[in-house]
């Protein structure tokens, strides 16, 4: 089961604040895409966007139809941590227990550095995570990266991560092209529309319910989001996105959904190989 009809690419932020009033970059965009167009949304809260993807969600299990929703950050961590922090090896466990810890109200206030401060600390207070505002006193999470990873007994990057290596490491937290903040931020909601009756996360189950979520990496559409007119990137990336993953659903979208084992702990990224494919799909 491998057509979709209708597809949603999230552009995530773990700002602490909500976003300005007026459509902005570095905020949440979703860009929608099915038979009847294309077009984008914008949310200046987790909150906000979590509850319209629940109203998406809730539509297409009613009407009998299939929906995939890509979010742009981490859902899993390198081979071996998800163990080592919860005892469970499945990413599944690591959603779970962030859940448990993470604190995010409606208003974007969050507790992500604080969290990465206690994994850090349980993990010895050497890391594995790093970056944070200067003004924050967490003994536990470096400014700069000073962690050493084979000590630690984790990679520094998940497999996914060296087949697309713009992606960053999932460990860091702050500072240019970051995305571990928002994986903080991102996989408990991750947890919550998992345990929707009908929904699964791919690469970690088979892909066959009528709701599937996966993690995508919208920079692959580089080109064609600098080639586009929109004066917000992030809203053309999630536009451009959602529009040619729509295009290939339509046809047989079974080599993107090839993944190595490890992925199933650590997560893939949804086209990550097909590049070329995706590209080609907005021409058409």
């Amino acid at each position: 089961m491998s057509r979709f009809d209708r597809v949603i690419i999230a552009d995530w932020s773990a700002a602490g604040t909500p976003s300005p009033a007026r459509p902005s970059a570095n905020a949440i965009w979703l860009g929608v895409c099915d038979k009847d167009g294309q077009h984008s949304q914008y949310h200046r809260t987790r909150a906000s966007a979590e509850t319209a993807l629940r109203v998406e969600i809730a539509a297409a299990l009613a009407n009998g139809s299939r929906l995939l929703i890509g979010f742009d950050f981490p859902m899993g961590y390198p081979a071996g941590f998800a163990q080592r922090l919860t005892g469970d090896p499945r990413a599944q466990a690591v959603w779970a227990w962030l859940a448990d810890h993470l604190q995010d109200a409606i208003h974007n206030q969050n507790n992500r550095f604080a969290v990465a401060n206690q994994i850090n600390q349980q993990f010895g207070g050497a890391g594995p995570f790093w970056g944070r505002p200067a003004t924050l006193a967490l003994q536990h999470l470096p400014i700069l990266k000073t962690v050493d990873y084979p000590r630690l007994g984790l990679a520094e990057r998940r497999q996914i991560e060296t087949t697309v290596p713009r992606a960053q490491p999932v460990w860091k937290l702050y500072t240019t092209g970051a995305a571990g903040s928002q994986g903080l931020v991102g996989q408990p909601m991750i947890h919550r529309l998992s345990q929707i009756s009908g929904v699964s996360v791919w690469p970690f189950v088979a892909p066959t319910t009528p709701v599937l979520l996966a993690e995508v990496y919208p920079s692959l559409l580089a080109a064609a989001v600098t080639a586009d007119t929109a004066p917000i990137k992030d809203e053309a990336q999630v536009r451009l996105l959602s529009r040619a993953l729509y295009c290939l659903a339509q046809q047989d979208m079974s080599p993107l959904l090839a993944t190595p084992l490890q992925a199933t702990e650590e997560g893939w990224i949804l086209g990550a190989s097909q590049q070329a494919a995706l590209l080609q799909a907005l021409a058409t």
